[in-house]
């Protein structure tokens, strides 16, 4: 099979962007990255790599141990724990066949920039217009969740919609030597390890949008939850908190528009629940680049949107399931041994 070669812009600079960057990069394409923020971040939570996103590093990287270098620096995970707000045990997922890997979003990022050219990555650099791209055989938008691009393609009716969910996140000193998720009525709480010998945390919480994210009120909501999740909240710095509210997609009719294609939130935001935005954005990359290489550039597109239009679609409406039975008022007594028997199939 002929290998294409061609020149991409890449809109964003975040872990899509750059993944798909890299797998171009190495099947031959030219590829500038134009990104609005002047440096990589230097601060950020842990995120979840299961087997699917370091098996797309390894395509991205063509043998040059980017998935190599994410599970070294990261934190093994091969198991979790489901508990009620109170500590108990709800279910519990055991010697997972391949462990999910926690990194920190800066260490993911770092590792990705590094594997290109120098000059590959255009920082405070916000993206051009589509009109100005037209040297370009394909421009691919991975402007995140307010994707400029998203909004000029299909227009303002697929913006991503509120979830009813405001989160925080962020990290304590110390290792955590579990991972565990916390469901309690209208609310959750998580624990993992992370790389740097900290530990990460999450809490999500059903409120109405544009909450001031209060450190104050966040104690207060998990107050009466079991020792583990009191515990965090009282080491937390406010310096190292982030707060926002959860939004997720529409269903859009394509990822794709002429020779435009977005990937990652710009195409398919969704709750966190699942743990899947960062590795759908970066199995967009690499299937993006694989198809780029193979195939004309319209082909390619179109059995992109084909490939992963559908299956994303799906994991945000599971996330968005998984959110309200995390958070349930209601039938927890049915909910949680179903739960806890799924988990012991959860490999």
């Amino acid at each position: 099979m002929t290998t294409r070669h061609g020149k991409a812009a890449i809109l964003g600079g975040g872990i899509g962007g750059l993944t798909v960057a890299n797998a171009l990069v190495r099947r031959g394409w030219h590829v500038d990255v134009f990104e609005r923020s002047p440096s990589l971040p230097d601060t950020g939570t842990a995120l979840g790599m299961w087997a699917e996103a370091l098996d797309a590093l390894t395509t991205a990287g063509c043998g040059s141990g980017l998935g190599g270098q994410v599970e070294k620096l990261g934190v093994l995970q091969d198991g979790a724990a489901f508990l009620r707000w109170d500590g108990r045990v709800i279910g519990r997922i055991r010697s997972m066949t391949r462990p999910v890997v926690l990194l920190s979003r800066p260490k993911l990022l770092t590792i990705l920039a590094e594997g290109l050219p120098s000059d590959a990555v255009r920082f405070g650099a916000p993206a051009p217009g589509l009109p100005d791209l037209a040297a370009y055989d394909v421009v691919i938008a991975a402007d995140g969740i307010n994707s400029a691009t998203r909004d000029r393609l299909f227009g303002p009716a697929f913006r991503p919609v509120y979830t009813g969910y405001s989160a925080w996140r962020g990290w304590v000193p110390g290792t955590a030597s579990t991972t565990s998720e916390s469901w309690g009525p209208g609310a959750l709480f998580g624990i993992t390890p992370r790389d740097g010998d900290l530990t990460n945390w999450f809490a999500a919480v059903r409120a109405p949008a544009g909450g001031t994210g209060n450190i104050d009120e966040l104690r207060e909501r998990y107050r009466d939850w079991h020792p583990a999740v009191r515990d965090v909240l009282d080491r937390i710095d406010p310096a190292d908190v982030l707060h926002h509210d959860l939004y997720e997609s529409p269903p859009l009719p394509s990822f794709v528009h002429g020779n435009v294609a977005l990937l990652g939130d710009a195409a398919h935001a969704m709750a966190p629940n699942l743990g899947r935005g960062a590795c759908e954005a970066m199995i967009d990359g690499a299937t993006l680049a694989v198809l780029l290489a193979e195939h004309p550039v319209a082909e390619a597109l179109e059995r992109y949107d084909r490939v992963r239009r559908r299956r994303t679609q799906r994991l945000v409406r599971a996330s968005r399931t998984l959110a309200r039975v995390a958070t349930a008022r209601r039938f927890t007594t049915l909910r949680d041994p179903l739960v806890g028997a799924a988990a012991k199939f959860a490999r």
